[in-house]
This record gives C-alpha cells, structure tokens and sequence, in this order.
C-alpha cells in the first residue's frame, strides 16, 4: 500500500536564505511548546547543519530526545529530514520516513515554502489513520513558522 504524500506550502515575507535560516536554526521559537515527543517542554529544536547530522529536542535540564537525521543540508534552497518519529510519537531508529522542505523565491517577494512527508507508509498498520493525523497537523506548524518568519521579515 502507498499513501500518497503530504505537501503543504506557506509563503513568508522573508527572502529565502532568510527563511531557511529561520526554520531551521530557529525552530524552537515556531515550534509549539508543549507540542513535541519529549517529556518536559523543548528549549532547543536543533537540525545539525550537515548531511548526516541529528535532529533533536533539548529540555531545560539538558535531555535530549531524538527526532530523526538531516539527510541533504541544502542552503538556501533545501533540507531534507528523516522523520523517525512512529504513531505512538515516539523515536524509532528502524523508522525511516522523509520530510523534505524547499524555500523557493516567490515572484511577488518573498519566498514560498513548501514542505512534503512522504513514506508515509512505512508507519504500519495504522499508516493511513497516523498519515490523516499528519496532514491535519502540519499546516498549523507551518503556519506558526509564516507567522514568526513575517515578523522578523
């Protein structure tokens, strides 16, 4: 069984440098509080900024839960995650799905972010219930990063 991807877009006042940079060395300050698999609220999203590198959560008292890699550190342009993260939102290290951002200028100014879960069928059993979850949850996040990108734009 395939499910077919989820693709959402925002568009941000920023130019797209800017708005990688924003998303991804800033995403504690667009994150949710409370809205992530850690046990205690994060202080810190950090997406390493190499090919390779960890995608995690830091608390106050400096634990860190893991959320998956950086697969492909593209700046300005592109950033591709391995969201391991299973329907019990929790890391699996067997998990292996793909989160992929591009940062696009927009002809108007700006630029238009577009983000794509995709592999979505790799979560199982519960795949589609967990795919539906994801998609109604990902416009709220990104709408939370076109809020704070414009405010710093």
């Amino acid at each position: 069984m395939t499910i077919a991807p989820i693709v959402r877009t925002v568009q941000v006042k920023a130019p797209p440098a800017q708005a990688f940079d924003l998303f991804v060395r800033r995403m504690e300050d667009w994150w949710p509080k409370g809205r992530t698999i850690g046990r205690n609220p994060h202080v810190a999203i950090i997406a390493e900024p190499r090919a390779g590198g960890r995608w995690f959560e830091r608390d106050a008292e400096g634990a860190e839960t893991p959320w998956g890699q950086v697969l492909a550190w593209e700046p300005p342009f592109r950033l591709l995650l391995a969201w391991q993260i299973n329907s019990q939102w929790a890391y699996d290290p067997a998990l292996f799905t793909e989160v992929e951002l591009t940062f696009v200028a927009a002809e108007a100014g700006g630029t238009v972010v577009t983000l794509e879960h995709r592999h979505l069928e790799r979560f199982g059993a519960g795949a589609a219930q967990h795919a539906q979850l994801l998609g109604g949850g990902w416009p709220g996040y990104l709408a939370a990063f076109g809020q704070f990108a414009d405010t710093l734009a």
